[in-house]
């Protein structure tokens, strides 16, 4: 049996699902067996941002009782394995949550890490995707109204039995309103094990359905994501050596980037 990791936040909008898909592709390249199942069966996008959208079979037809678990298992970039929810209304209509707890026992025996994307909130999905989740990875914004959410879900987590892995601090900049890392700590009573920067690549890669840490491996926040994989398994980070065409790219933009 494998280790469960439940990706929460407790607030929506926070980057979690970025976080999740990035994640698990890096670990997966790191030679782990690993899956990722998109728990959040009401406003699922996990496979938006893995290129998967369109599939045949989803989470949504497993709850339905309609489709074997097996069957809503897809081959994701990197090698990762991913359950994609699914989006149609209709699916979501015959959807029952309570098989939700069965299905992540079920992954469970079936892969070495299995990471649970779980919604925004503490409805009975999420409490069911972080009772399965061994292992809790929260997920923030450095702002005020994200600690308050995060530390509700915490409690929660703690009280089913899940231990906290840590704290990932998202869209970090250098604004002035931004709460520090020593603050986020603090406050949550946790310790953060990465700080992912702002960076204009996660919005261009979420729209081309590409994990960042495969389009722009070398971008800062694919670097804090893969950082954060190597140090969960305890491997040493090697950061990836740039193509030459992305060299060329670089310089060219250096040579004449200030021309018009």
């Amino acid at each position: 049996m494998g280790v469960s990791i439940t990706v929460a936040s407790g607030k929506g909008g926070v980057g979690k699902t970025t976080i999740s898909s990035n994640l698990g592709v890096a670990l997966a390249q790191l030679g782990k067996d690993v899956m990722i199942l998109d728990a959040d069966i009401e406003m699922a996008n996990l496979e938006l941002h893995l290129g998967l959208e369109g599939m045949e079979t989803t989470l949504q037809d497993v709850l339905a009782g309609e489709a074997d678990i097996k069957s809503a298992i897809y081959e994701g970039p990197g090698g990762v394995k991913v359950i994609p929810a699914g989006i149609s209304l209709e699916g979501l209509r015959k959807a029952d949550p309570d098989v939700l707890e069965q299905v992540l026992k079920t992954l469970l025996k079936n892969s070495e890490i299995l990471i649970i994307d779980a919604p925004a909130g503490l409805g009975r999905s999420v409490v069911t995707a972080l009772a399965a989740g061994q292992e809790l990875l929260l997920v923030v914004n450095p702002e005020i109204s994200s600690m308050s959410d995060a530390l509700k879900t915490k409690i929660v987590a703690k009280k089913l039995g899940s231990h906290v892995l840590g704290v990932v601090l998202n869209r970090a900049s250098r604004e002035g309103t931004d709460l520090t890392a020593s603050d986020i700590e603090i406050m949550l009573e946790a310790k953060i094990l990465a700080v992912v920067p702002e960076d204009p690549e996660i919005r261009r890669s979420t729209a081309m359905g590409q994990p960042i840490v495969i389009r722009a491996p070398n971008s800062p926040a694919a670097v804090a994501i893969k950082k954060l994989a190597a140090d969960l398994i305890g491997a040493k980070y090697v950061a990836a050596v740039p193509s030459e065409e992305g060299l060329m790219k670089r310089l060219m933009g250096g040579l004449f980037g200030g021309k018009r």
